[in-house]
């Protein structure tokens, strides 16, 4: 940071500061992974309340280009997604302290003076918690905006989009025009399914339609924004209908992103496999075809075999699997050489 710029005094009051004077409880416990790929980071904020978050690269860009954060919003979570390992111990919602505290911590640790280079910066709202069932995730995103010396930052929010989170989602609306308009704020619904019934399975929580997420969608877009993306971790015999999308959403305002189903412990259990091989980069998916032909930009999103490993990757829960005592073919592996 240059603190020879003249600068508004109150902006230095919002600068990142030692995470242990915000939650004096803030201890990391274990941090694994590595410092080319991505670390996860389990933290314990006293009486047994556990969380995890991450910080990641995407090889071969340098973290000077891109540089994600992966924050929790609650211990465990309350929505017990069928794929995901972090629904199965919820204990509340964190504090808008304890939501900085994790992104602090990673911020103070690699750049001390809060200035932090990445072009891209992203800061996404998706490793344990329903970010909409929180209201202190609006009061971080007014505070991160000023707090640190980041031109690329770049917030994200993963969402179900729950029923009854309607007021989260005008405010969320408001701090997005206010503070991170043209294209520094990405919207993220997590839809998986374009048939009803196979969603409820999957996200067993009131949540919004189809059509509820796209009237919304309609009004939170503004030219120069980044598009809506509508996220599905695919499963084998999950519906998804390209000519329901192209009736329900316009490609003006939403983009479609497949990812596979990553090999979490209640992903097994529940007998769900991936539509979308991770091992086979190259292979062309015809449901892609069909959804480009509807107008969307369409993406397959494969992150690196590694993150399985050590326990990185979306739904994974390494706190989750360690209770658990059962081995995963191909995932968490990174835990147990810890242990060795």
């Amino acid at each position: 940071m240059n603190h020879n710029r003249c600068e508004p005094v109150s902006s230095f009051v919002e600068r990142a500061t030692s995470p242990a004077l915000l939650e004096p409880s803030f201890q990391v416990m274990n941090i694994i992974g590595r410092d080319d790929l991505a670390h996860v980071y389990i933290a314990d904020f006293g009486r047994d309340k556990i969380i995890e978050f991450v910080e990641s690269l995407q090889p071969p860009i340098p973290r000077e280009e891109k540089w994600v954060l992966i924050i929790s919003t609650s211990f465990g979570c309350p929505v017990k997604c069928i794929m995901c390992d972090a629904g199965n111990d919820y204990k509340g919602k964190l504090s808008t302290s304890q939501i900085i505290a994790q992104i602090d911590y990673l911020v103070l640790n690699r750049y001390p003076d809060s200035n932090v280079p990445a072009k891209k910066f992203k800061i996404q709202f998706a490793r344990m918690g329903e970010p909409a069932l929180n209201l202190n995730v609006l009061d971080v995103l007014h505070k991160i905006h000023r707090r640190y010396d980041a031109p690329g930052i770049m917030p994200c929010i993963s969402t179900i989009g729950p029923s009854g989170a309607e007021q989260f989602f005008e405010d969320l609306l408001a701090v997005k025009n206010d503070k991170y308009s043209g294209g520094k704020f990405q919207l993220q619904f997590s839809v998986h399914s374009t048939d009803a019934n196979a969603r409820d399975m999957l996200m067993p929580f009131p949540k919004w339609s189809l059509c509820m997420i796209s009237e919304y969608g309609k009004r939170f877009y503004q030219t120069g924004d980044r598009k809506i993306t509508l996220n599905f971790a695919l499963a084998q015999g999950i519906p998804l209908d390209p000519q329901v999308m192209g009736e329900i959403f316009s490609p003006d305002n939403f983009m479609i992103k497949i990812t596979p189903v990553n090999p979490t412990f209640n992903a097994i259990e529940k007998g769900l496999q991936t539509y979308i091989l991770p091992t086979d980069i190259d292979r062309q998916y015809e449901i892609i075809d069909q959804l480009k032909k509807q107008g969307f930009e369409t993406l397959i999103s494969i992150g690196e075999n590694e993150e399985n490993l050590i326990g990185s990757n979306c739904g994974q829960y390494i706190t989750g699997y360690q209770k658990m005592k059962k081995i995963i073919p191909d995932s968490y592996t990174y835990i147990e050489k810890s242990r060795q």
